[in-house]
């Protein structure tokens, strides 16, 4: 376990949480790091537990929260009507996939945002849904930490990262990983690149074998044998267990080698969250 004492959290700044690059700027003045959930739009029957953990997350102080929608927009239209609701009560980060998207499209949910009070955007490609694969060939829109997985190699990521901030983005947020050299080697090739914007780790709790399982493969990142054959090979406690204590491992070491904060996966879903948050002494 790593010996790295996380700087507690206190009030930011009036007006520091007006965007999240704002936000990061002021949490690293005060020599702190930031604290964020992610989201995605309910199915239904779960729409109370989703509403629970954003409660959760709201009584912890949380600096922002993202929401995603399904591949090639499938769900877009409920995860606006989730933003619309959180928006108003914290700092809320719309996402943006443009895989199968028209320039006017994405000008609509860019107005959305705008009349919800969304001032941070998350701009992805994102995936081709199943069932139509063809998607992103289709789309108008055609780009948006351990690299993608269609990449050739890290610093072609990173020369596209690069070419996103001169574009105007002003942070980034790694998709799911689990090893700290992961973001660390990306991070150096960004800024070997030139891309020099804050880039926080995006890190999912393993609380649950067969998600994790089942996350790893959808995003194309690669579960390290020796956790893999752990959680495979015991109970599920003890996987629970072992899978936590990795985690919040893992979300120490990356604030220890200067990740600017963490972004949680909750897959609307307040223990294992709050758990990860808690043991990295976020909360």
């Amino acid at each position: 376990m790593s010996q790295y004492v996380t700087p507690s959290r206190t009030p930011l700044p009036e007006n520091a949480n007006r965007s999240v690059y704002s936000l990061l700027q002021a949490r690293a003045a005060q020599g702190q790091k930031s604290l964020s959930f992610e989201f995605f739009p309910p199915r239904e029957g779960t729409e109370a537990t989703m509403w629970e953990t954003f409660e959760n997350v709201l009584a912890v102080n949380a600096d922002f929260v993202s929401l995603t929608y399904g591949a090639g927009g499938s769900n877009q239209h409920k995860s606006l009507e989730v933003l619309d609701r959180m928006a108003p009560q914290i700092l809320t980060v719309g996402h943006l996939t443009c895989v199968g998207a028209s320039r006017a499209s994405s000008i609509e949910v860019i107005r959305h945002f705008e009349a919800a009070g969304v001032r941070s955007i998350l701009a992805l490609r994102g995936d081709a849904p199943k069932d139509d694969p063809d998607a992103l060939a289709k789309g108008q829109l055609k780009t948006a930490p351990e690299g993608h997985p269609e990449s050739p190699t890290l610093d072609h990521d990173a020369k596209l990262l690069q070419m996103k901030q001169a574009a105007g983005a002003a942070y980034g947020v790694t998709q799911l990983f689990f090893g700290v050299e992961h973001y660390t080697d990306m991070v150096a090739a960004a800024q070997r690149h030139g891309a020099t914007l804050p880039i926080i780790p995006g890190l999912m709790p393993v609380s649950n074998v067969k998600q994790l399982l089942r996350m790893a493969e959808m995003s194309g990142a690669a579960v390290p044998a020796q956790l893999a054959h752990q959680l495979e090979t015991t109970d599920e406690a003890t996987a629970r267990r072992i899978g936590m204590e990795y985690t919040i491992n893992v979300g120490l070491r990356l604030l220890e080698q200067g990740a600017p904060g963490l972004h949680i996966f909750t897959l609307n879903k307040t223990e294992a969250a709050m758990e990860l948050a808690a043991g990295v002494g976020l909360i």
